[in-house]
C-alpha cells in the first residue's frame, strides 16, 4: 500500500470538489479553504500545474468562458475564465482514491489506538 503524499491529498480534494460541480481555479481555492476552515490552501503554484496534469490524464476537462463586468457594453470583451469538470474516468479515479484513503486511514488508526501515547494495555 502506497502512502499518501501532499499531492495525492490535493488531487483527492480537487477531484472531490469537481465531483460536486464544475468550477474554476480561484473558486476551487476558495472552496478548499472554506471547507477546511483555512487549514488547506491550494496555491496557484500547486493548483494550476495539478489541473493541467489531471486534464492530460483525462480525469478532468476544461472550457473557456468570457466573463463581462456588469454594465459593460456589448461590444466590450471581458476576461476569460477556465472552467473545469470531472470526467467519467475522473469519477472512477476519485472512487478509487477514496477507498485507498479510507484504507490508509484505517491502517494508521490501528497504530494510534484509543489510549494516550505511552500507555499500553
Amino acid at each position: 500500500m502506497a502512502l499518501f503524499d501532499k499531492s495525492d491529498s490535493a488531487q483527492l480534494v480537487v477531484l472531490s470538489l469537481l465531483a460536486e460541480g464544475a468550477s474554476y481555479g480561484y473558486q476551487l481555492t476558495k472552496d478548499a479553504a472554506a471547507r477546511s476552515s483555512g487549514a488547506l490552501r491550494l496555491t496557484p503554484g500547486v493548483l494550476y500545474p495539478m489541473l493541467k496534469s489531471l486534464e492530460a490524464q483525462g480525469l478532468i476537462s476544461s472550457s473557456w468562458e468570457e466573463i463581462k463586468a456588469e454594465g459593460s457594453a456589448d461590444d466590450e470583451s471581458g476576461r476569460r475564465r477556465k472552467w473545469y469538470r470531472i470526467s467519467p474516468k475522473g469519477r472512477k479515479r476519485l472512487e478509487q482514491r477514496i477507498v485507498a484513503h479510507r484504507a490508509y486511514t484505517a491502517l494508521i488508526d490501528t497504530f494510534l489506538g484509543g489510549s494516550p501515547q505511552g500507555e499500553r494495555s
